[in-house]
């Protein structure tokens, strides 16, 4: 600390010495002259909660745990979160590395290289990664805002830290090595109001291990960690990187340029071979190449030699010289369908990389052409070095290798596709299906009531069937004897059916040959029912036959054999997958998985991700499968994970889809009884549905006003707001502010529903008149509220509905209080406050400030709804 040249105080505490490099040093924390704002701790673990109680006392709020061996066995962790807790205190660690602040020249760490000032912020749970990273990013100059070592996460998790920088003004990035993450909800809660404000970069080695040794269905097998921990970081909205290398890449691109969205590349290159390496990273990525309009085409005939490519990329041949090239670039950028520029460059004579250089950085304005970022590639060693200096100076992104560039492009348009799918809030009702909850409920209440974690086929497609999922027509036969009758029936309406075994039991019945298709008489219908016994007596499950069933052959003409499905992750809660289905599933392993709740957005990118989905947009004389049955049914599977906490998995393979049909063919469901009676939503969904429920109209002199949970699209009637809102009233509400730049606007509609609830008031105009807002604490035992009602719409009482509305919400969600502060001349909401109950107190940090709080519960606890 003394060697950075932190300015201010550093009191040592050791009874041993009254010195430490020549600072008092003090025998105890008692006698320390004031609170210390942060306090490190590297003593013995057993002494820890004794000097956490101390440093409460004294008034410390923050303690950085070097030591190590603080666990549940030796009972120390426990009690070091008992010493703390009643003061406030919050826990870095145990065993870290320490805290950097550089731009407070703290480095309260024992690395061994420091770090130098600059905007990145980074995480991470390894002290020896921190150490790596630190002297990596000292021989490529790369500085950092904080530096957080989070070692075993007692208290202070990932989600915290991720909070923590993200209202950090000197943070404009933030990069995570992730180990582990011990509260899923809160750390994607924290992550997607972070990424809306900046990015967030993640490199995460290993896997979660599963809590189960062996999954009962295809999808508890192919749902992995890895598969989960993908579609996790997505949904939070963060990149995932692979290597140490490309987390400060990226981290270094998303500074320069904002997100690309769309992604639309253009390569403009003097050597073809070059531009073809380009393209083929640029493809496997999955990133696309624009289209150059025919305007761009003419304009660079007349620009170039008639030789040259005439489309993306655009090759201008070796003969180009600088001048030319530079045209060349700037000419593609200015193509209204592209979104980013590539322009590779090879040493040859007629265009030597200093001059090329130079051409380039003479077109180009803070790294950008035409607004789009330009990145560039000067291929070479001796040649090219003095050219990629130039560039350098000139403030563009040079790259040494094209891959790098991709990679960096690559990083853009992820960040584009992040802070997109930030913007989707699905709700707990799925409004493009319909669905009977009731009548699948009954059918698992009627498998729980017989101690059945597996449905029967039949259940299962029963409970498909109830949520708007074709399944084909069946008929059940107990004995062999009366299969031979069903099979009669039913072969008079159809050429050919399919026989399967009916068991509580038998979970994947073709192991164990009881399936029988394509039967085109009763004699192949009997006989294959005495084969299924006979196969199952041998397989020790004769005893498990409940019966047979019997639906019709179903052939859908180029049909696709998908999967779709549901499985419950120990870790992460629900997971939707999707992909290529069949008997060799796991053999093709074509599978994407995403989080509930879906809607259709997500529900259409979770097929995106696959490779089946090239077949299913039709090639050659196939047509394409019908996408919306497909979305419908994926966005069925997710009201499911919302409806019924206690379903473990859903199977459906094959799920066959035509251009005009889809049908499960078999299903699987398996759910744990214990949790029947478990509510709706679901709890152990990671991402909180939005809160639909809590939407209503209320009349107010004669006007009536919607009131219900605030949305993303909220954003452009926010300018309505602030405008129809006086000076006074704005100054009132955010303490002296009358501005609020377009960022706090996003961030202020752009909500996590599980940390945070903001309620709307929409007037017959369909504008915004008046916002509620409550932001919960990370123990959700309070919450602190902040009310804006518009200038012209107050006095009807809109801000006691408003209040009222937000009140009911803290109740529901189970906090005991809800506080605020008010400005002291703030007499219409202190009066609002009385009306309704709060308590009201000058403030003990500022005479100017008034505290206001409500109990939810206790004697004192608001009741009921105040009449305006």
């Amino acid at each position: 600390m003394c060697c950075a040249g932190f300015a201010g105080d550093i009191w040592p505490v050791n009874p041993k010495h009254p010195q430490i490099l020549e600072q008092s040093c003090y025998p105890s924390v008692s006698a320390l002259p004031a609170a210390p704002d942060i306090a490190i701790v590297a003593t013995p673990a057993p002494t820890i909660p004794s000097l956490l109680h101390h440093l409460g006392e004294k008034g410390t709020k923050i303690a950085v745990l070097v030591s190590a061996g603080l666990s549940d066995k030796n009972g120390l962790r426990q009690a070091a979160l008992e010493a703390s807790k009643p003061y406030g205190l919050r826990l870095f660690g145990p065993n870290v590395v320490g805290l950097i602040l550089p731009t407070a020249n703290l480095n309260a760490s024992f690395v061994l290289t420091g770090a130098s000032r600059g905007n990145i912020g980074l995480l991470s749970q390894s002290g020896a990664i921190v150490s790596s990273l630190l002297d990596w990013a000292a021989d490529h100059d790369i500085g950092f805002s904080k530096v957080i070592s989070l070692g075993d996460m007692i208290d202070v998790d990932i989600g915290d830290a991720i909070d923590l920088l993200a209202t950090d003004h000197d943070t404009s990035a933030i990069i995570i090595y992730l180990e582990s993450i011990v509260n899923p909800r809160k750390f994607i809660s924290a992550a997607r109001a972070a990424g809306r404000l900046k990015p967030l970069i993640a490199i995460v080695p290993g896997r979660h291990k599963a809590a189960a040794a062996a999954a009962a269905t295809h999808t508890g097998a192919l749902a992995s960690n890895n598969r989960i921990l993908d579609a996790v970081l997505k949904r939070a909205g963060i990149i995932r990187v692979m290597t140490l290398s490309e987390l400060f890449a990226a981290a270094e691109i998303t500074a320069r340029f904002p997100p690309l969205s769309p992604a639309h590349i253009a390569i403009v290159t003097n050597g073809g071979g070059a531009g073809v390496l380009a393209v083929d990273s640029l493809l496997d990525k999955s990133e696309v190449l624009a289209s150059l309009t025919a305007e761009t085409v003419a304009d660079l005939d007349r620009l170039l030699p008639g030789g040259w490519s005439r489309s993306n990329p655009v090759d201008v041949a070796g003969d180009a010289t600088p001048d030319r090239y530079a045209a060349a670039v700037r000419t593609t950028a200015a193509d209204s369908g592209v979104d980013a520029i590539l322009a590779l460059h090879c040493p040859v004579q007629a265009a030597p990389p200093a001059a090329t250089a130079l051409a380039v950085a003479g077109i180009v304005q803070e790294g950008t052409l035409a607004g789009k970022p330009l990145l560039t590639c000067f291929l070479g060693g001796k040649a090219a070095r003095g050219g990629r200096q130039i560039l350098r100076g000139a403030g563009i992104s040079d790259h040494e290798m094209p891959d790098d560039a991709i990679a960096a492009l690559h990083i853009l348009a992820q960040w584009g596709r992040r802070k997109e799918q930030l913007t989707h809030i699905a709700g707990s009702t799925t409004k493009e299906i319909s669905f009977d909850r009731n009548a699948a409920f009954g059918i698992f209440e009627e498998a729980a009531s017989e101690g059945r974690a597996m449905l029967t086929e039949i259940e299962a497609k029963g409970v498909l069937r109830a949520y708007g999922i074709p399944v084909p027509e069946h008929l059940v036969a107990e004995t062999i004897a009366a299969v031979d009758n069903l099979a009669t029936r039913m072969l008079r309406h159809h050429r050919a059916i399919v026989l399967k075994i009916l068991s509580r039991k038998i979970t994947h019945k073709s192991d164990i040959g009881g399936v029988a298709l394509n039967l085109t008489s009763t004699a192949e219908v009997r006989r294959a029912a005495r084969k299924m016994k006979a196969a199952a007596t041998t397989a020790g499950f004769a005893d498990q036959i409940d019966g047979y069933v019997l639906q019709p052959m179903v052939k859908v003409d180029n049909g696709f054999e998908l999967l779709a499905g549901l499985s419950a992750d120990a870790v992460f809660g629900p997971a939707i997958v999707f992909g290529a289905g069949g008997i060799a599933v796991e053999q093709t392993d074509d599978i994407a998985t995403g989080l509930p709740p879906l809607d259709d957005g997500l529900a259409d990118d979770l097929i995106k991700a696959t490779r089946i989905d090239r077949l299913l947009q039709g090639f050659r004389h196939i047509p394409a499968a019908d996408r919306e049955a497909i979305k419908k049914v994926l966005l069925a599977l997710s009201q499911m994970a919302v409806d019924f906490p206690f379903v473990r998995a859903v199977d459906i393979n094959p799920l066959v889809a035509g251009s005009r049909t889809i049908i499960a063919l078999d299903a699987r469901i398996e759910i744990d009884p214990s949790r029947l009676r478990e509510p709706a939503p679901n709890r152990n969904l990671v991402i909180r549905p939005y809160p639909a429920g809590w939407s209503r109209d209320v009349t107010l002199s004669g006007q009536c006003f919607s009131l219900r949970p605030i949305l993303p699209l909220d954003a452009e009637l926010y300018a309505g707001l602030l405008e129809q809102t006086t000076a006074d009233d704005l100054r009132m509400r955010f303490f002296g502010q009358a501005r609020l730049s377009e960022a706090a606007i996003v961030r202020m509609t752009h909500i996590d529903y599980e940390r945070e609830m903001a309620f709307v008031a929409i007037d017959p105009a369909g504008q915004l008149a008046g916002v509620s807002r409550l932001v919960i604490d990370a123990g959700r035992e309070w919450g602190e509220y902040g009310l804006l009602v518009r200038s012209d719409q107050q006095r009807i009482g809109l801000g006691t509905a408003l209040l009222q509305q937000l009140l009911m919400f803290a109740r529901a969600e189970g906090l005991t209080e809800v506080r605020g502060t008010v400005l002291r001349g703030n007499e219409k909401m202190l009066g609002l406050c009385r009306k309704l109950g709060f308590q009201v107190a000058t403030s003990t940090c500022d005479a100017g400030l008034k505290q206001v709080r409500i109990a939810l519960d206790g004697p004192n606890a608001a009741r009921g709804v105040v009449q305006a």
